[in-house]
């Protein structure tokens, strides 16, 4: 009688979408991030190559988490005819809206990921493609403004994207404190924050700026 021959179990052949999945349940489940990519590759049955195929370490898998959060409602917002229809203000609330969405129904890796960065968001290095794929969208909004009212010109696009970009870290960071229900606290200071910023290209901004610091004294006082 021959012997029982081994079987060799079949490592699984991963993709990026499959290998991001993975990650996040891993560090979701375990509450670590894994020490090193053979480890994590082991512990989730995938070969190493798979891994160095679609990502060059853990810290650029973590990057492209964020990038493929920011691409994904990019791909919504632009997928609807009427956008492009919108007002300034109101593209931005689609932006801000959309992405709070997607971030609130993957709240519990968001603040995994930014759970020891909350007072350097703006030197937090995940950010990285997710600040250069939010940048460029904010001056797709410039470019595309063609009505005729100038105020943007005003305004050189490199400090509008730097404004945007420090406007929805602020955002973020109340988004990550809030415990209100349904976050509507997030959505109030959201639709607050647009009408400051959108003001402050044309030449009345006092009034929104004063509504936007006593919505915030208010909660700070709470």
């Amino acid at each position: 009688m021959e012997p029982a021959k081994k079987v060799r179990t079949k490592k699984k052949i991963a993709d990026d979408a499959s290998i991001i999945s993975l990650y996040m349940n891993q560090v979701l489940s375990k509450n670590e991030e894994p020490k090193n990519v053979f480890v994590f590759c082991k512990d989730n049955g995938i070969d190493e190559t798979d891994f160095y195929t679609f990502f060059g370490s853990i810290d650029a898998l973590k990057q492209e988490i964020w990038a493929a959060f920011f691409e994904n409602v990019q791909t919504t917002i632009q997928s609807d005819a009427s956008y492009e229809t919108y007002s300034d203000k109101n593209k931005l609330l689609t932006l801000y809206f959309s992405l709070f969405e997607l971030l609130t129904l993957n709240r519990s890796y968001i603040l995994f990921s930014l759970k020891e960065n909350k007072d350097g968001l703006k030197n937090l290095k995940t950010l990285k493609l997710f600040r250069t794929h939010f940048k460029s969208f904010i001056a797709s909004i410039i470019e595309s403004n063609d009505t005729g009212n100038d105020k943007l010109k005003r305004v050189s696009k490199p400090i509008f994207q730097e404004g945007a970009w420090v406007q929805f870290l602020f955002l973020l960071k109340f988004w990550m404190d809030d415990t209100s229900k349904g976050f509507e606290k997030t959505d109030v200071l959201i639709e607050k924050s647009v009408n400051t910023v959108v003001d402050l290209l044309d030449t009345k901004p006092l009034e929104s700026l004063f509504d936007l610091g006593k919505f915030l004294w208010k909660e700070k006082m709470n």
